[in-house]
């Protein structure tokens, strides 16, 4: 039997740990940075839900609201209906909510400043809901008012 000329202690061995460890470490890396990213960006979206000023948590519908209106072509009448999109809980309870007495005054407050003619255009309905919401957020902040809806809108002269 032929004898072996280079003892097999003294074969030298293939160098594939190198490769192996720099593609295992090149995964780990990558899995690192792409936890990362992902870990930034659900944490992004959790501030943004919790703390963003225009997160809507609750709609509170309001009565029709009807208003006597004065223009240029003579005397008519308002008639809207408004829900409010509110940053905070509308607490379940047997009666309507303790402030909505002091939305409706500040409401009716900005509706009576407007004309007929004003409120015939999709600007002046535009600006009148502008109008609104900003008369709520300085007026009762504490309910973090965010968007004015209107579900009914009719305007007669």
């Amino acid at each position: 039997m032929p004898e072996d000329p280079i003892p097999s202690a003294r074969r030298p061995k293939r160098q594939r740990s190198g490769g192996i460890t720099a593609l295992t470490a090149l995964i780990v890396v990558s899995l690192v940075v792409a936890g990362w990213l992902y870990h930034r960006s659900t944490l992004a979206q959790a501030s943004q839900d919790e703390d963003s000023p225009t997160a809507i948590i609750s709609v509170l519908h309001l009565d029709s609201f009807v208003v006597n209106l004065s223009g240029d072509s003579g005397t008519g009448y308002l008639r809207v209906g408004i829900d409010l999109g509110l940053g905070i809980e509308i607490k379940e309870t047997s009666g309507r909510p303790p402030y909505v007495g002091k939305l409706r005054d500040t409401i009716l407050s900005v509706l009576g400043t407007r004309s007929v003619d004003e409120l015939l255009t999709q600007d002046g309905k535009n600006k009148l809901k502008a109008d609104i919401l900003a008369a709520i957020q300085q007026r009762m902040p504490e309910i973090h008012c965010h968007e004015v809806y209107f579900t009914e809108f009719l305007v007669q002269h």
